[in-house]
């Protein structure tokens, strides 16, 4: 008897094509064994429903599984005979995975998507009723996970009922975010009483919890953390601190109902960060301390956060009061004084979690630029300038307050109407991607068959893919155009008197937006501003174009005033090049990042205006990438042959100092070019040392050839010597930072037959000669040679030849010195001699058998000595980088000694480098994998602190800043941190952890 799955095959193969089936092979045999089986036959009406889902593979999947998981004749019949049944099923069910588990677990819960089936009523109620509670959620409710289990179900059945209507389109996205959103209030209710439960004498206070963010908002998503705060008073007869520890306990106990892992899996988390005084502050106040917080130390980012309260769950009564007692205060946050840098504060805030390194910004529908956030942050910026005055702007949902911002005139209808239909598909599109794995994303899938998922749900046909990519980028375009166009296009006309706008703001006003843009000095802001607009050239058009985007990138910035400073300085230095403001105009990225750099960096800032032509550097990550080594020697020892070498007569007197200067010029380039990329996240920690070190040793190198050639000159002699550098401390560790020195020793060894006194006076004249060129007064950060690391240091020659290094080294040297030599890397001038003096050396810092106890002794002896004394005095010593506990020195004096001790039987171990050293011991054996983490951890955090502190404030400092909070904030800005705290904390918490290692393994404290 034939196989009927033969003889169908190619018309129901054909059929499943044109359904879009990608796998249409797989999917026929599927259809096939299910009718074989007897589990279900797919009738026209059911094909055609499956090919009408998002990815219809897997709705068929997720059917069949369904089938086998609900015997009986119920489910079959309703798939043939109730169309809307057959709809919303299936496009569940070709839309999430997540979901088609849940169904397989609970084959029953299908019926909640069927045509008339009974409503589920009140999410509060029903969640209550699961959990074993009254609809007053004062009866005790069993204990243990099945009850946690039981939420969850009851919980992801109503998810299932909302998505199911949601993807047959019977919802707007508004709907649907505000039926989250009161879903999420109804487990917290049933958390809460799960928690009263749990906690003996509950009844001892009143607590109430308050919804913040999208939950306040009645916008949340599928998947989505749910911030929360929680206030609680005493009952009656009861002490308010006995109180308040009960509350606490009930509060701690509702997160774990929604938060927990049971074989159902958790709801979500449950965000209390946004109380007062975030993670570090009490999880539940009375209403009185939530108060006197907010009227006395609360930030602006926070009651941006309070626009969107909402009392959710708990005792009603308590949570009308409180949103009696804050609202008020909300609306007074624009009048304080320090209401400028708390809105650049919260800026940076809303922005924190997007990583710009990792390229996730192109993907982002909540945090890149055209993203939820982009739309989020212009209504709440609006809503908290002109709320004070206006009540009917006080909406905590987004598309609400939206629209009535249009309706008073402060946004114009056809942008808040587009606002709306992007932000409208940019939810939708979040709901998609959360809905497949019910997972918190905010990601669009960067592979194929998830683009063509999200492109079907949209009803994107027939080249999904194609169409949703473009629709996205569409609607991103338009919102990042018109945000920056709300708060920056304004103020143009005012300061520019340009006609065009229909409603003008006056120079008072504009400075008003300014100062609540960030700028501390609106008046100098509107007087650079007037500077670059006026007139009526075409580089003032052009400048009316850009500013009112770079406005809002200054504003991003640490120091907006800095930044548009710098910007009219640079224009004005290159305003009449014709390339200059074409660049900016049509590189987006150009003008981005060079705002960025501007209001964050003032030493990026002084090189650049030292060589403004540098912004051509800036239009992508290949032309900010360190330059190879020896590209960089070609193009400086060039310089030094034309200027000493000329085709054509005798060299000038000042030819040294002029090949010099040229080869200065080509450092600060390449300097800028190595801040710029620190500054954009485009270099980790060891990029960043090993290309300053690179320049170091190229600039040093070629005024060493200058120095030879002048010397040479003087005394119409060839150098009758071989001279070498032997880079030392991190320039030998080739880890420079923006302000190190460059320590480093001189060698020579006289040539066959030359005089040593005069080989040896010729050796120091070049090293005097080549300190002295590069101590010459010049535009750019200096480079000091500091020679004092040489035997006998500042007592001893300058310069000594390789024998005499020999016979010190055999005759005298100590423990301490053949530490030093651990960092010390001949780098530059003849070859030979540099590989004669690592010979040399090698025996002294690797020595045979490892240093003895005693020296071991003596070196810590030596390192608690440094402690002790070289710290500065009056300064927190746990902000100290360098020498502070588990700084710097402490991690490179364990690596240090790690090397003294088994260099020698441990070849990987000599290297001059710390991390690199780190890496060594643990393939050795020598240190746990997780304690040179914790040390690299520290290294590299303490590492970039000093970096940043130099790029932001333009010197050096070893000292993380503890009172001046804006240059404290522009350092955890630059390095990516939310706020000061967040550095803070992070720092201390590393070099803790780093101090306990160096305790253990430095010390011998184990021992």
């Amino acid at each position: 008897m034939g196989d009927p799955w033969s003889d169908r095959r190619p018309s129901l193969v054909g059929r499943l094509a044109r359904l879009g089936f990608t796998d249409t092979g797989r999917a026929g045999r599927l259809i096939a064994e299910a009718e074989r089986a007897g589990t279900a036959p797919l009738g026209d009406g059911l094909l055609e429903a499956l090919g009408g889902t998002a990815d219809p593979d897997l709705a068929l999947d997720g059917l069949l599984r369904l089938l086998d998981a609900a015997p009986g004749p119920e489910l079959r019949a309703a798939l043939d005979a109730e169309p809307e049944t057959r709809a919303r099923l299936t496009r569940v069910l070709g839309v999430s995975a997540a979901l088609a588990d849940h169904l397989v677990r609970h084959a029953g819960d299908w019926r909640v998507l069927r045509d008339g089936g009974a409503p589920l009523g009140d999410p509060r109620a029903g969640l209550l009723e699961a959990v074993g509670a009254d609809a007053s959620a004062a009866d005790p409710v069993a204990q243990g996970p099945g009850v946690l289990a039981a939420l969850r179900v009851a919980y992801r059945r109503r998810l299932l009922a909302l998505a199911g209507r949601d993807l047959c389109g019977d919802l707007d996205v508004a709907d649907v975010a505000a039926a989250l959103a009161d879903l999420a209030a109804a487990a917290l209710e049933a958390g809460l009483a799960i928690a009263r439960a749990e906690v003996p004498g509950h009844d001892a206070c009143r607590l109430a919890v308050i919804g913040m963010g999208k939950c306040g908002g009645r916008e949340l998503n599928y998947v989505s953390d749910v911030d929360v705060v929680f206030v609680a008073e005493a009952r009656e007869g009861h002490g308010e601190d006995a109180a308040l520890r009960v509350a606490t306990r009930l509060a701690s106990a509702t997160m774990r109902a929604c938060s927990a892992s049971t074989p159902e899996g958790s709801l979500w988390e449950v965000d209390a960060a946004l109380r007062p005084e975030g993670r570090s502050g009490p999880l539940v106040r009375t209403l009185a301390s939530h108060r006197a917080y907010y009227e006395r130390w609360a930030k602006t980012w926070e009651f941006q956060a309070l626009l969107k309260a909402r009392p959710v769950a708990g005792d009603p009564g308590l949570g009308a009061r409180y949103m009696e007692a804050i609202t008020p205060i909300v609306w007074r946050a624009a009048e304080g004084e320090s209401f400028v840098a708390d809105v650049q504060a919260m800026r940076r805030r809303v922005e924190a979690d997007l990583d710009r390194r990792t390229g996730e910004a192109e993907r982002q529908l909540k945090l890149g630029p055209g993203g939820l956030r982009d739309v989020e942050f212009a209504v709440q910026l609006l809503q908290l300038v002109h709320g004070r005055a206006d009540e009917t702007l006080r909406s905590p949902t987004t598309l609400d307050a939206l629209s009535e911002l249009s309706r008073g005139g402060y946004v114009g209808r056809d942008d808040a109407a587009s606002l709306a239909t992007a932000y409208r598909f940019l939810r939708r599109v979040e709901h998609l991607v959360q809905l497949h794995r019910l997972r918190r994303t905010h990601l669009v899938p960067d592979d194929e068959a998830g683009l063509r998922r999200l492109g079907r749900a949209l009803g994107l046909r027939p080249d999904p893919v194609r169409e949703f990519t473009g629709e996205w980028r569409r609607q991103a375009r338009k919102v990042r155009r018109i945000h920056e166009k709300l708060f920056y296009r304004p103020l143009l006309p005012a300061v520019a008197r340009l006609p065009g706008e229909e409603a003008r703001l006056t120079p008072e006003a504009a400075r008003a937006r300014l100062e609540a843009l960030g700028y501390a000095d609106p008046a100098g802001a509107l007087r650079h501003i007037e500077a670059l607009t006026a007139g009526v050239s075409r580089r003032a058009a052009i400048q009316r174009t850009l500013l009112p985007v770079m406005l809002g990138w200054f504003a991003d910035a640490p120091d907006p005033d800095e930044g548009l400073l710098g910007f009219r300085k640079v224009s004005d230095a290159l305003g009449t090049t014709p390339w200059y403001l074409r660049l900016l105009r049509d590189e987006v990225v150009v003008a981005e990042r060079m705002a960025w750099l501007l209001g964050s960096s003032r030493y990026a800032t002084d090189l650049l205006l030292r060589a403004p032509e540098a912004v051509a550097t800036l239009g992508s990550a290949a032309d900010l990438a360190p330059r190879p080594r020896a590209s960089l020697r070609a193009e400086a020892f060039a310089a030094v042959r034309r200027h000493t070498q000329p085709d054509a007569g005798a060299p000038s007197a000042s030819a040294a100092e002029d090949a010099v200067g040229v080869v200065r010029a080509l450092r600060r380039r390449e300097l800028f070019r190595v801040a710029v990329a620190d500054l954009l996240g485009l270099a980790e920690v060891e990029a960043v040392g090993l290309a300053l070190t690179d320049i170091a040793a190229v600039t040093i190198e070629a005024a060493l050839r200058a120095a030879v050639s002048k010397v040479e000159r003087a005394t119409g002699e060839a150098l009758p010597t071989r001279i070498a550098v032997v880079a030392m401390g991190r320039f030998g560790g080739h880890e420079l930072g923006y302000g190190s020195d460059a320590d480093v020793m001189f060698v020579h060894d006289p040539l066959p037959g030359a005089d040593e006194r005069a080989a040896g006076r010729a050796a120091h004249g070049v090293a005097e000669e080549l300190r002295r060129l590069l101590s010459l007064p010049a535009p750019d950060p200096p480079l000091d040679i500091d020679p004092n690391l040489r035997p006998e240091g500042r007592q001893g020659p300058l310069v000594r030849t390789l024998a005499s290094y020999a016979a010190y080294y055999a005759r005298w040297s100590q423990p301490w010195e053949a530490q030093a030599l651990l960092r010390a890397d001949p780098l530059i001038g003849d070859p030979g001699l540099c590989e004669g003096f690592r010979a040399l050396i090698d025996p002294i810092r690797f020595p045979e058998g490892g240093v003895d106890e005693a020296a071991v002794r003596q070196i810590r002896r030596l390192k608690a000595r440094m402690e002790s004394e070289r710290l500065p005095r009056g300064v927190d010593r746990s902000l100290h980088t360098k020498l502070g506990p588990g700084g710097l020195a402490d991690v490179e004096w364990v690596a240090q000694l790690l090397q003294l001790r088994h260099a020698h039987a441990v070849p990987a171990l000599r290297t001059t480098r710390t991390l690199a050293a780190l890496d060594a011991a643990v393939g050795a054996g020598l240190l746990e994998e997780e304690d040179a983490s914790v040390l690299a951890e520290a290294w590299c955090l303490a590492t970039r602190i000093r970096g940043s502190l130099m790029l932001v404030r333009g010197r050096a400092s070893d000292l993380l800043p503890s009172e001046h909070h804006r240059e404290r904030t522009a350092v955890a800005s630059v390095l990516g941190y939310p706020g000061p705290g967040d550095l803070l904390e992070d720092y201390r918490r590393r070099t803790r952890r780093a101090r306990g290692v160096v305790e253990r393994v430095f010390y011998g404290a184990d021992e």
